[in-house]
């Protein structure tokens, strides 16, 4: 299953943003373990952050001026944040860049990593590291789904509950690409979600 995966994101086409202005870049790594069931590693950010705090996010963060591209700036906030060097990641491709309610434009980079990495997370902007198989969101197990306006566009976007971590907002907008893209899937951000017939 991962050597197609690997190929589907290679060879995708991430779509650009469209919008006038120039945003602030940033850049999170998305990894995936090399395991029979692959499974994405994410965080919980500290609460006591300024922004995004207490929220589940990959590792990532603002482009400085002296990285070389935004691949170098999640491969340097990934070993930052949770201790992963880089050496040890095998970069997939990206996916499409975000534009956060902060106004900053977010580049996704996904990057294969053993499952017997060990991590270690910063204690200052990292609350905990945890792992979820990627196959539990191609089904789509929305817990609620979430409306937001933006740049002239409204996305319908889900919100997962895992163990005790909610996975939402823009992690949650880059998970249902990742799995559009693995599993040949169309879980549709433009329009609501078709009530099932309990729901109706």
């Amino acid at each position: 299953m991962l050597d197609e995966a690997v190929k589907r994101i290679q060879s995708y086409q991430p779509k650009p943003i469209i919008a006038a202005q120039n945003f602030p870049e940033a850049a999170v790594l998305m990894p995936i373990t090399r395991s029979q069931t692959p499974e994405l590693v994410l965080t919980l950010r500290a609460h006591g952050l300024s922004t995004h705090g207490g929220e589940v996010a990959f590792p990532g963060g603002r482009r400085d001026p002296t990285d070389s591209d935004l691949i170098f700036t999640a491969l340097r906030e990934a070993q930052e944040e949770v201790g992963l060097e880089p050496k040890l990641v095998q970069v997939a491709g990206s996916l499409s860049p975000l534009v956060s309610r902060h106004g900053i434009k977010v580049t996704p980079y996904v990057g294969l990593v053993s499952s017997q990495t060990q991590y270690q997370a910063n204690a200052g902007e990292i609350a905990s590291i945890f792992t979820v198989p990627l196959e539990f969101f191609a089904s789509d197990p929305r817990h609620t789904t979430h409306r937001i306006d933006y740049l002239g566009r409204s996305w319908f976007v889900p919100s997962y509950t895992y163990a005790d971590y909610k996975i939402w907002g823009l992690t949650a907008v880059m998970v249902v690409e990742l799995v559009n893209i693995v599993f040949d899937l169309n879980i549709e951000l433009n329009q609501p979600p078709q009530l099932s017939k309990k729901e109706l």
